[in-house]
């Protein structure tokens, strides 16, 4: 299994950006089960003013989708480290197909993420994938490319 601290070494996320909680179930090289609790804390909700409707509670689904790639990224490096390789920049979810997002989640809710990844391509990896609050099917991802590239190779807009 994977403890906390194995999992901030295994992907460069820190806070406020990391969005695993917990690893439930492993099976390298290609399935993981993670979790993650949606509190009323999360710097998405800090602009929201007293009285806004419950509506405006609700998880952004990028964040939802983030939250399911970590999951991805753990196993992903997880099996990068059985090979004796290293981490070699940075990992990015360039390229998702066939996402639904059947229902708004929000504080209090904790997501269940499972994640396959289907093939392994190089530095690269193709994953697909759920995830549920309790048995209810909340949103799922077809396919998802996410790559690995070089902290040189990488540019940010200013």
């Amino acid at each position: 299994m994977i403890d906390y601290a194995e999992l901030r070494e295994l992907i460069p996320h820190a806070h406020p950006i990391l969005l695993v909680d917990k690893v439930l179930d492993i099976a390298p090289p290609d399935r993981i089960t993670t979790a993650k609790t949606v509190t009323g804390s999360e710097p998405c909700y800090a602009g929201i003013a007293p009285g806004a409707p419950t509506r405006a509670f609700a998880y952004p689904p990028a964040l939802l989708m983030e939250s399911w790639g970590q999951g991805g990224a753990l196993l992903w490096m997880r099996h990068v480290k059985s090979q004796a390789r290293e981490r070699n920049g940075g990992l990015i979810l360039a390229a998702a197909r066939g996402m639904e997002f059947r229902r708004p989640v929000y504080p209090g809710d904790t997501l269940r993420h499972e994640v396959r990844i289907d093939q392994f391509v190089g530095d690269n990896v193709i994953m697909s994938g759920e995830s549920y609050v309790d048995d209810e099917l909340v949103s799922k991802v077809d396919y998802a490319i996410a790559v690995m590239r070089p902290s040189d190779e990488l540019t940010w807009a200013s």
